[in-house]
């Protein structure tokens, strides 16, 4: 009898051992399963901002990710490069390459800067309704950006004054239209209209008669006209494949190899999901659809 009850006390004894054991040990994984907490503030290119808007409350929304906060602001590609250099801003949005921000002097500061591409943006110049045009060739375009003409009737239009809805030189997306769609820098000219954010442009030109802008393909709706360059729509498709000049990837730039919280942030923004859901959407074109690639010069090469 004294040796049958030693051995079920023992036997209690080592399952009691056991369950501690294994209550500790699941203690353990959830400290180092535990999700991820902190903030990101990603800061730069209103043409990138929907995007990065709609991914980021995704994001939060796992419950891996409820504990981390991020928070999105525009202002233009400079003013996102400039804030991330500056360690102002965890991530800096821009629709152009650091090296085109940070030159001569300054080229020190875009070499501490890691370029994460996302994705790609195309710009469209888009007109009023009322604009009884639909195709313009790049030379007309040139000639309308830098003030040579300045009635439609010059471009087979109706006797009405042309109004420039452009960007400030900070912008990403002008330099983006000026590089790919110009060839050339366009003109602060007497009687333009200058706004940062895509959205008041698009409402600009909208309600303005005879205005013409360019937007990232991501704002287009029926409240305004999208025009064919020499012949070419602006649709993703011909974007992909390079015929449609007018595109640029969309940078996340961190300062140095980004932090555990930022990285993953990144990594969710290139995840199979975001691409082929959130990215194509919103009107964006997914990195991994490009059939082409660009280097900073502007050089195209086929994949």
């Amino acid at each position: 009898m004294k040796k049958t009850m030693l051995v079920l006390m023992t036997t209690v004894l080592a399952l009691t051992l056991a369950a501690c054991g294994s209550k500790n040990d699941a203690n353990s994984g959830g400290a180092e399963g535990a999700s991820l907490s902190g903030s990101i503030l990603a800061a730069g290119s209103t043409a990138m901002q929907p995007l990065v808007e709609q991914v980021s409350q995704k994001f939060m929304a796992e419950s891996e990710y409820s504990g981390v906060t991020v928070q999105v602001q525009g202002g233009g590609s400079g003013t996102g490069l400039t804030q991330v250099s500056e360690g102002q801003a965890d991530i800096g949005n821009s629709d152009i390459f650091a090296g085109e921000k940070f030159t001569d002097a300054d080229a020190d500061k875009g070499k501490e800067l890691i370029d994460h591409q996302v994705a790609v943006v195309a710009m469209a110049t888009v007109v009023n309704k009322n604009i009884a045009i639909d195709d313009l060739s790049k030379q007309q375009l040139v000639d309308i950006f830098t003030g040579k003409v300045t009635n439609w009737s010059e471009v087979g239009g109706a006797d009405e004054k042309i109004v420039i809805v452009n960007r400030p030189s900070s912008s990403g997306t002008r330099k983006t239209f000026e590089k790919y769609g110009l060839g050339t820098k366009s003109e602060d000219l007497p009687g333009n209209i200058q706004e940062d954010s895509s959205g008041t442009v698009k409402k600009l030109v909208g309600e303005t008669p005879g205005a013409i802008g360019y937007l990232a393909l991501s704002y287009l709706d029926d409240s305004v006209k999208t025009l064919k360059l020499d012949g070419v729509e602006a649709t993703p498709d011909n974007v992909k494949t390079g015929e449609y000049p007018i595109w640029a990837y969309q940078h996340m730039y961190t300062k140095g190899e980004p932090n555990e919280v930022v990285k993953a942030f990144l990594d969710y923004m290139v995840s199979d999901d975001i691409q082929k859901t959130d990215v194509t959407d919103l009107g964006y074109i997914s990195i991994n659809d490009m059939q082409v690639t660009r280097d900073e010069a502007g050089t195209i090469t086929k994949k």
